[in-house]
């Protein structure tokens, strides 16, 4: 055997070697492999209200439409703004404001006496127990992804029979308050 197969001999690997060294060195046993598990981060979508920034978790959002003219409903709940028609289905459209106590009362976007609501604002159409429902927001921020450890329970304060703050969400500088969709539109 010349030199440079008895390289080639050494280099390649045999049926009858023993890899057992290798193997332990692919599963970590060997104590450099790192033992810190990354943690699983959740998307939100983050918007704006107000000017405060809060999230809701991407997997209750249905999708996110420009703001289309709404139907107002006489004697309805002050939360409901009135219903919209997204390709045909009739949708409750709901100002979170007041729950929040952000606002006072609802501003005037439905009816005939109505202006044209600002160039940033969406209806966000979640997903709920009882069907989509819209909500108004001021202005889309974009999607985050908050790893559980960037991720606290609300304050004790917050809490309360009907709270629909679910926790607060910090990365970086920002802060983001959480809410739970179900909570935010109940009645």
């Amino acid at each position: 055997m010349s030199r440079f197969e008895a390289l080639l001999d050494a280099f390649f690997y045999r049926p009858d070697e023993d890899v057992s060294g290798l193997m332990d060195f692919a599963a970590g046993s060997d104590g450099l492999a790192s033992r810190v598990l990354e943690e699983e981060p959740t998307e939100y979508l983050a918007f704006r209200l107000e000017a405060e920034c809060y999230a809701v978790p991407i997997l209750t959002v249905r999708e996110i439409c420009k703001v289309p003219l709404l139907t107002e409903i006489p004697r309805s709940e002050p939360q409901l703004l009135g219903v919209m028609n997204l390709r045909g289905e009739l949708l409750p459209v709901y100002d979170i404001k007041l729950r929040l106590r952000l606002a006072d009362a609802p501003p005037l976007v439905a009816g005939p006496d109505a202006g044209l609501p600002p160039r940033a604002a969406r209806i966000l159409v979640l997903k709920t127990q009882d069907g989509p429902a819209g909500v108004w927001v001021d202005s889309v921020a974009g999607v985050v992804r908050l790893k559980p450890s960037m991720v606290e329970l609300s304050p004790a304060g917050l809490r309360g029979d009907r709270d629909c703050v679910a926790g607060l969400g910090r990365k970086g500088s920002q802060l983001y308050i959480l809410l739970d969709p179900e909570q935010a539109l109940a009645p």
